[in-house]
């Protein structure tokens, strides 16, 4: 019983620790309160809501949501043979575009950092700026073009690699290829920022002290000072690079149309989107989100466990 009072007091002391820090920074929570706000209303709400909705079948046009139980989970993994296609497509583009481009934004910002602060500027933007610019996709479009005047194409045919005009992004074979060195190309967004943040936080004199307990080269400065001591930065970049690649869809519909040849880059955001917004079945879509959540949960958790410990 004594044991349960501590216990209970440990906790309200911990409350009260959090209100007085709260009271503390108020100003910096009352700047957070808009996003917070937002982000409840559109992405918290959304994703409770969509447990709920995909046990029912609605159309948001011909009539209100019926209870159907497990039925949309069980028609997508059995009866969906796109949905399947998907998960498939989703992966592989997860498996390359996650990590690599993970460890490029890393690699990126490592070179950046040893940089002047004036050239530091103006890489940070030449590599943050794709992943807020719209027209990008016009430019792959125009290097990736099916005629022989596309960039792709007249240099491979110059160079006497083929000899005819290949579709980039008409050609099953090659869309998926496309896609992933796009998504590549774009996804240097806030990850990228966050690394950089990462590298100038690190305390200059932690590199003299390595340099007396015996660290004689760079990369180990890389792996037992820098890595370390950028846990809270690799941590973000990681989880925001999950959710880019779980969720990619919007350069695939842009550079190579909806629906793909063979749905050859229909991902299970996609998928989402056909059900959700063309045919504005929502209950079937909010099983879709619901299936995708889970796994960008499970590759989270993951995340924690392998970078967990550099964020002591």
């Amino acid at each position: 019983m004594e044991k349960e009072q501590i216990g209970v007091r440990t906790k309200k002391e911990q409350r009260r620790r959090l209100w007085i820090q709260v009271k503390q920074n108020k100003e910096a929570y009352l700047m957070l309160l808009p996003f917070m706000l937002l982000f409840t209303v559109f992405t918290v709400i959304p994703v409770i809501m969509s447990l709920p909705m995909g046990l029912t079948d609605f159309d948001m046009v011909k009539y209100p949501p019926t209870w159907v139980g497990l039925s949309n989970f069980y028609n997508l993994f059995l009866n969906d043979s796109i949905f399947i296609k998907s998960i498939r497509v989703t992966l592989v583009f997860a498996v390359f575009t996650g990590p690599l481009s993970y460890l490029l934004s890393f690699l990126l910002a490592w070179l950046i950092n040893e940089l002047n602060a004036a050239l530091r500027v103006i890489f940070t933007l030449i590599f943050y700026a794709p992943s807020m610019a719209s027209g990008v996709y016009a430019v792959w479009q125009l290097i990736f073009s099916g005629d022989s005047y596309g960039i792709a194409n007249s240099t491979l045919m110059n160079l006497g690699i083929t000899t005819s005009a290949i579709q980039w992004l008409t050609d099953s074979r090659y869309i998926l290829t496309v896609v992933i060195i796009v998504q590549l190309w774009v996804s240097m967004g806030a990850g990228f920022l966050a690394m950089r943040a990462g590298f100038q936080n690190i305390d200059k004199s932690q590199y003299e002290a390595g340099a007396i307990e015996g660290i004689r080269n760079r990369w180990q400065e890389l792996i037992y000072i820098t890595i370390p001591g950028m846990g809270p930065s690799l941590m973000f970049a990681a989880v925001m690079q999950i959710v880019s690649s779980f969720t990619a869809d919007i350069v695939a519909r842009n550079l190579v149309g909806f629906p793909s040849t063979d749905y050859a880059a229909h991902t299970i955001m996609t998928h989402a989107f056909d059900y959700g917004w063309i045919r504005y079945e929502m209950g079937y879509a909010s099983a879709i989100c619901m299936i995708l959540f889970i796994a960008m949960y499970l590759a989270n958790k993951l995340i924690n466990r392998l970078l967990g410990r550099y964020m002591d």
